[in-house]
């Protein structure tokens, strides 16, 4: 199953609905989210586009942590965390210093992470970290990524390029 990797949304939803559309297009219903969506709007916008969507909480996030659970779509983990996917570990986070934190809850294979809004695929002592940069183009042109994850395959994609 393909997942659209996605994080620093920062409330631009015309870049967020490019995404979602570029996605459906090629039959991707799932998101991963590395926060800063930021309103409740953006997050409304999540829950209805996505199939299912894994979530952390990002540092700008000004919607209520309650809201989150009307959602039953939206797989929140808090500030991070881990989740089974297809038999893997996948590790959640926001800011990339909670990266040791969440492999401490358990060992993952992959980490998705965002905050810096810069894109890069990277490994580290055997695991995989994923940074799909800022989707809302904050001082880097939108990115996301695509995770395969029954092959494992990673794609950065820059959004004005799709």
């Amino acid at each position: 199953m393909k997942f659209l990797i996605i994080s620093d949304i920062h409330d631009n939803l015309a870049n967020l609905e490019k995404c979602f559309n570029w996605g459906r297009g090629q039959d991707i219903a799932n998101a991963i989210c590395s926060g800063d969506v930021v309103n409740s709007e953006t997050l409304a916008y999540l829950a209805k586009s996505f199939k299912i969507i894994y979530l952390v909480r990002g540092n700008l996030e000004i919607y209520d942590e309650p809201e989150v659970g009307k959602y039953k779509n939206i797989k929140y983990l808090g500030r991070f965390g881990v989740f089974e996917l297809g038999g893997k570990t996948i590790g959640l986070c926001h800011e990339p210093w909670y990266v040791e934190s969440v492999l401490k809850i358990k060992p993952c294979r992959i980490v998705f992470y965002g905050h810096t809004h810069e894109p890069w695929i990277k490994e580290k002592d055997g695991v995989t970290l994923v940074n799909p940069g800022t989707l809302g183009g904050v001082f880097n042109k939108a990115s996301f990524a695509v995770w395969d994850d029954e092959t494992n395959e990673l794609e950065l994609k820059i959004l004005e390029l799709i």
